[in-house]
């Protein structure tokens, strides 16, 4: 997946023409500054974003740096301007590279080489089969916000990122949800939750980041 935060539309229309001719990524959305670029980021999560460094509400380095403790998945971050001097700062902020405007095609392809080998380095762990009411569902870890006991249905229900929520199958444990990953803790009979999206502990409620900040009756027993 693929977002393109930029306020040059003519650059927009570039990229979105040159990586038309990679099958494997899909410009999932476009945004012309900052504001509308992080809301779009924490809604799409794209894998690999391409991000001016001269937005008209903030630079781009600053973006990414307000943005460091709310992404918590693997995206990918290319700095495109027209300014090399960004370079050595960008790289400082962790860019995984960087394209200079107006790019060749050669130079698009180079990022893309580098993110394909970047990517078919990461062992595909973090990954999981979870039988639900429906059938398997394959699921990554930064997807899965929290398990919720439901005490009517005497099942398990998983809820998503998106908001989605899975029936799990009946005969589904506790002891098998976090048997899936050591970030998967459960903190009451009802209640298992993906501590990567722990904010914090106020008492004895367990507040979580976005999208799952709403839940307020996380309760440890």
């Amino acid at each position: 997946k693929v977002v393109i935060v930029d306020d040059e539309r003519t650059a927009i229309d570039a990229l979105r023409r040159e990586l038309g001719a990679y099958q494997e990524f899909e410009i999932k959305g476009t945004a012309n500054n900052g504001a509308k670029g992080k809301k779009m980021i924490m809604e799409l999560r794209p894998d690999l974003l391409f991000l001016d460094v001269e937005l008209p509400d903030v630079l781009g380095l600053n973006l990414l740096s307000e943005m460091r403790d709310e992404v918590l998945w693997d995206m990918k971050v290319v700095f495109y301007t027209s300014y090399d001097k960004y370079l050595l700062q960008a790289l400082r902020e962790s860019a995984f590279d960087f394209l200079l405007k107006p790019f060749e095609t050669e130079d698009l392809k180079v990022v893309i080489e580098r993110y394909r080998k970047a990517v078919a380095s990461i062992p595909q762990q973090g990954m999981f089969m979870i039988s639900t009411v429906t059938g398997f569902k394959l699921l990554r870890l930064e997807e899965i916000g929290y398990f919720e006991y439901l005490k009517d249905k005497r099942q398990w229900q998983v809820v998503l990122f998106n908001q989605t929520r899975l029936n799990l199958k009946r005969n589904t444990k506790a002891e098998d949800i976090i048997g899936y990953s050591q970030a998967f803790i459960q903190i009451s009979q009802s209640a298992i939750v993906n501590v990567n999206y722990l904010a914090m502990i106020d008492g004895k409620c367990c507040q979580l980041y976005p999208p799952f900040h709403d839940k307020s009756d996380l309760e440890m027993s």
